[in-house]
C-alpha cells in the first residue's frame, strides 16, 4: 500500500503576507508607545524661537531637556495628555540657576525656557538694571562684549549694536556681564542699558512658585511682568514645570535651504553642538 504525502494548504501561502503585517503593525505600535515614554519621561527636545536666553541660548538652537528632576505632570506628556494630574507626582524643587521649561501660565499651552532666579520665600527686585536678591545686589562682573554673526536668526536690536568685523562678517556686539547667585552658581547676561523693568518693588516669591528669568534681561517678558496669554509669565507655579535644559544637540543660523543640501552644513553653529548647561 503506497504512502501519499499531503498537498500543503492553499492558505499556507496566503496566511503569510498577512502575517508579516501584522507583525510590522505591533512593531509600529510598540515603536510608537517607547518613543512617548521616552519624550514623557527621559528626554525631549525642544527648540529656541527667540533671543530672551542671549548669550547661552539663540535663535535656532535646539536642545534636550531631561524630564525627570524636577517630576511629572500632564505637562510631561505629549499634548498635555490628561493621562496625570496637573500636580506633579516625585517632585524636586528645582536650584537657583537652573534653565528650565515650563508652560506658561495662564493657558499652559506654550512652552517657555528661563532662568530660574528666586525659590519660594525669596524677595526679588531690579534696581538700576542691578540684580536684588534677599535685599543683597547679585555680583555682576562687565565682561567682554558678546558676539554674534547677523544671520536669517539674528538680527541687531538698534544699528548702534551693530558692527563688522576684521574678516567681512557683518555682526551684533552687546554689553555682557557675569551674574553669580548665593551658593556660586554663575551664568551670563546682557544689559543693553535703562529699560521699563530695570526697577521694580520688591517681591517675594510664595510658596509653590519660582521667579524665572531671561539672560537678556532687556528683551525678556519674564516674572517682572504680569502673566499674559503669549507675553509675561508673573510668577510660575512649579506644577507647571516641564524639564531641565540639559545638552545643545543642534544650532542653525537659519540660512540653510533644503534644495541645497551643502547650506545644511554651513548653516550650523557647530561649536554651540554639544553643550551643556
Amino acid at each position: 500500500m503506497s504512502e501519499t504525502t499531503p498537498a500543503p494548504s492553499p492558505a499556507t501561502g496566503s496566511d503569510k503576507p498577512a502575517k508579516e503585517e501584522e507583525s510590522f503593525l505591533v512593531f509600529l505600535l510598540k515603536l510608537v508607545v517607547l518613543v512617548a515614554i521616552f519624550r514623557s519621561f527621559i528626554f525631549a527636545p525642544f527648540n529656541i524661537p527667540s533671543e530672551s536666553m542671549l548669550p547661552r541660548l539663540v535663535n535656532g538652537d535646539y536642545l534636550l531637556a531631561a524630564k525627570w528632576p524636577y517630576g511629572f505632570s500632564r505637562y510631561s506628556l505629549p499634548f498635555a495628555l490628561p493621562l496625570l494630574p496637573e500636580e506633579r507626582v516625585l517632585a524636586s524643587p528645582p536650584e537657583r540657576g537652573d534653565v528650565v521649561i515650563f508652560k506658561q501660565p495662564p493657558l499652559k499651552d506654550l512652552d517657555y525656557i528661563k532662568r530660574v532666579i528666586a525659590l519660594p520665600g525669596d524677595t526679588v527686585q531690579m534696581v538700576e538694571g542691578q540684580l536684588i536678591l534677599n535685599g543683597q545686589p547679585v555680583p555682576k562682573q562687565r565682561l567682554t562684549d558678546f558676539e554674534i554673526a547677523i544671520s536669517p536668526n539674528t538680527r541687531c536690536y538698534s544699528p548702534q549694536y551693530a558692527a563688522r568685523r576684521a574678516d567681512g562678517i557683518d555682526v551684533c556686539r552687546y554689553p555682557r556681564f557675569r551674574e553669580t547667585l548665593p551658593g556660586g552658581r554663575s551664568y551670563e547676561v546682557l544689559d543693553l542699558g535703562p529699560r521699563e523693568k530695570d526697577n521694580t518693588d520688591p517681591v517675594m516669591v510664595p510658596e509653590g512658585h519660582l521667579f524665572l528669568m531671561g539672560d537678556n534681561r532687556d528683551n525678556s517678558e519674564d516674572s517682572r511682568f504680569p502673566a499674559e496669554p503669549g507675553r509675561g509669565i508673573g510668577l510660575v507655579p512649579m506644577d507647571n514645570l516641564v524639564g531641565k535644559a540639559q545638552v545643545m544637540m543642534w544650532s542653525t543660523d537659519g540660512s540653510a535651504e533644503w534644495l541645497k543640501p551643502w547650506t545644511w552644513f554651513s548653516a550650523a553653529r557647530w561649536d554651540r553642538i554639544g553643550s551643556g548647561f
